[in-house]
């Protein structure tokens, strides 16, 4: 009765009170829940139940950042996020614009709240501020335009004005981006469809993945990744049809320099406009004394607006006036073929990221997604551009249809590795970068990941699964490697100028196979030496705005020799003795490094050694047929973030050694070896 009580008081829309007996949880022998009802709202509660039983914490924490207040709970850390939401209007937006999403979505998000507010009301010791209960529909959707806004590089430009930073980043080469791949009969040995989701994902915290198999009578049949605290997928696989994202990179976000006429009201088209004056409202405790921060920003017709040393900046991108990327996410996992699939992407609710897709009837198919303005000619609109003029006040958007794409290559292959959409099947193939505007801003690059793809699959006249594979989890950089800050083959010269003592080291590096193995001699200096030069000479690189000299690389080389000596007693150390795979009291040696296939990124951890902290997250094989998908998949540690579960780093040693564990559909199958089924109360 007490929590009937407090769902019937939390919600506030007229949907109706969902029965959570008519909700099974079925937890698999990793802890994956497989979530039967019969309505797609009931399937949603079932699925709040239980992510919050496996990451309660992150779902708050990423509520309380959409809701302006994080700092609430973790103080001065959370003073930039609560900015941000205020900044980009989440509260207004959501208002204005929440009867443009469908009465189906709305009860898919209502479940979730309902099945949220359900688990705090029987967890009270859990809930980490309760100003932020109930959670309402609309509480969920400010949470995701701060995402969608962040995704879009808004924060990432608003940060940059505010530190008076408006010149170009030269050191920003996405190294631990995503890669999808699909390959279809044209290319396949055993005339099946393949697809690999490989995306590289913060291994924790509010963007990481969380695996699980929703099923209800009303058309959902899905398994796949979602961040905590979202109600529905957004990578998977049903029935019919799989698709994954990688990060793309056309403009999506667009910085306005107003003209000032004096602090209050600027010029456009030679018009006065008065400038609307708005404070961010951010409270802190210190020593438990609540203390108030207001922050000033603004508002133009261009967008947010804030001011800095030089003047007063706006921002502009299609996130702040869109709220359906969710039900958009939904409905594609809903879709039955690729026409049902191509539909939903015309929502064009989606801001950016690449699309990879496979399906039984053996389409495969690439788009270089986005909601990307059409913007007028003649402005440089990489760079700031002018704020006084309507003519660089964009409205529209380029349609679907106008976006790189393939479909249904002869070469039987499509690929992206946050490269160019301009490269991603066979050369005779590609989308001709002519016939795109400018403007849109799309990349022309490749990175060593691409390189690797391609030169990996046209090696292949036809690939087996087994091929399929060892394409994917391949983990070497390709014969000719290099980053935007850095080319290896400068290292091959260096022995006429190094001094005797760092002879040994570049002859490990010279005669280093480029595998980035656990045991790889090469591969564990090379990763030193790229982290003492990512961090010790990153204002240098940035400032020559070119590749390391020879000079700038010799100081590096001998820092990495100090810095192995210093921790190791040994030049002799693998990747595997400096690079771990961590999560509580378990530590593992792992494998990859920034931009192979399979990358990783990794930040110090203790005695020299570093812990992976972003790369390969969740990867799902899938092998399609005419019968529908046969699925394999992995995450980095465990599904669950609960350091109490059996499920916190079960997937630990499967992933360390590239294998996966196999799921299904099968209905009477997961029943019969489910280890644990349940109602959500």
């Amino acid at each position: 009765m007490r929590i009937l009580l407090y769902l019937l008081l939390v919600s506030p829309l007229s949907y109706s009170q969902i029965n959570p007996k008519n909700i099974d949880i079925v937890r698999d022998e990793y802890g994956i829940p497989h979530i039967y009802a019969q309505t797609d709202a009931e399937v949603a509660y079932g699925l709040a139940w239980a992510n919050a039983e496996d990451d309660f914490t992150t779902i708050q924490e990423a509520y309380l950042a959409g809701n302006a207040m994080l700092s609430n709970y973790i103080g001065l850390k959370g003073a930039a996020a609560d900015f941000i939401t205020q900044f980009i209007g989440s509260k207004n937006l959501i208002e204005e614009k929440i009867g443009t999403i469908s009465e189906d979505y709305m009860a898919v998000v209502e479940g979730y709240s309902q099945g949220l507010n359900a688990y705090a009301s029987n967890n009270p010791d859990k809930v980490l501020y309760k100003k932020l209960f109930p959670i309402t529909p609309k509480k969920m959707l400010m949470y995701s335009q701060l995402q969608l806004f962040i995704s879009n590089e808004g924060a990432y430009w608003a940060g940059r004005i505010l530190n008076n930073d408006t010149q170009d980043d030269f050191l920003d080469q996405n190294l631990t981006g995503s890669n999808v791949i699909a390959m279809n009969s044209s290319k396949t040995s055993s005339g099946e469809t393949f697809l690999a989701i490989n995306t590289h994902q913060p291994l924790e915290g509010p963007t990481s993945w969380y695996e699980v198999h929703l099923n209800s009578e009303e058309g959902t049949n899905i398994i796949g990744t979602m961040y905590p605290g979202t109600p529905n997928i957004l990578i998977g696989v049903n029935e019919y049809l799989g698709w994954s994202h990688t990060v793309n990179y056309p403009d999506k976000t667009d910085v306005f320099k107003l003209r000032m006429k004096n602090k209050r009201k600027y010029i456009v088209d030679e018009e006065e406009y008065e400038l609307e004056k708005l404070k961010a409202k951010i409270t802190i405790k210190v020593l438990g004394i609540p203390i108030k921060i207001n922050r000033k920003y603004f508002k133009s017709i261009y967008g947010p607006t804030l001011k800095n040393k030089s003047g007063y900046y706006s921002i502009r991108t299609p996130s702040l006036f869109n709220i359906r990327a969710l039900e958009q996410w939904w409905r594609m996992g809903k879709s039955k073929n690729f026409s049902e699939f191509y539909n939903n992407l015309k929502m064009k609710e989606l801001p950016g990221f690449n699309i990879g897709y496979a399906d039984k009837y053996d389409t495969i198919f690439y788009m270089s997604n986005g909601i990307i303005p059409k913007r007028a000619e003649g402005y440089n609109w990489k760079g700031i551009v002018p704020g006084d003029t309507k003519k660089t006040l964009w409205t529209e958007y380029h349609n679907i249809e106008d976006l790189p794409q393939v479909i249904q290559p002869e070469s039987g292959f499509i690929y992206n590795a946050n490269h160019s959409p301009f490269k991603s099947t066979s050369a005779d193939e590609n989308p001709n970068e002519k016939n795109y505007n400018e403007n849109m801003g799309y990349e022309t690059y490749d990175n060593n990941r691409s390189t690797r793809l391609i030169e990996l699959i046209e090696s292949y006249d036809k690939v087996s699964y087994d091929d399929f594979k060892d394409i994917k989890y391949d983990n070497s950089f390709p014969s000719k490697f290099n980053y935007n800050f850095m080319d290896i083959s400068i290292i091959e010269t260096l022995k006429l100028q190094a001094e005797n003592d760092l002879f040994e080291l570049l002859d490990i590096i010279q005669k280093w196979d480029r595998k980035t193995d656990i045991d790889s001699q090469g591969a564990g200096i090379y990763g030193v030496l790229y982290y003492q030069l990512v961090r010790n000479y990153r204002s240098e690189i940035q400032k020559n705005n070119k590749t390391v000299s020879k000079e700038i690389l010799l100081s590096a080389l001998a820092d990495t020799k100090a810095y192995i000596i210093n921790n190791f007693g040994s030049i002799k150390i693998t990747l595997g003795d400096f690079q771990k795979l961590v999560r509580g009291d378990k530590e593992l040696p792992i494998w990859g490094l920034p931009d192979v296939i399979t990358a990783m990124s990794s930040r110090p951890y203790k005695d020299g050694k570093h812990k992976v902290t972003q790369g390969e997250s969740y990867i799902g094989l899938v092998r399609f047929n005419e019968n529908g998908p046969i699925l394999e998949s992995i995450i980095s540690f465990g599904n669950s973030d609960n350091p109490d579960s059996d499920h916190y780093t079960d997937q630990m040693e499967k992933y360390s050694k590239f294998q996966t564990k196999k799921m299904t559909f099968d209905k009477n199958l997961i029943y019969s070896q489910a280890k644990k089924i349940y109602n959500p109360n």
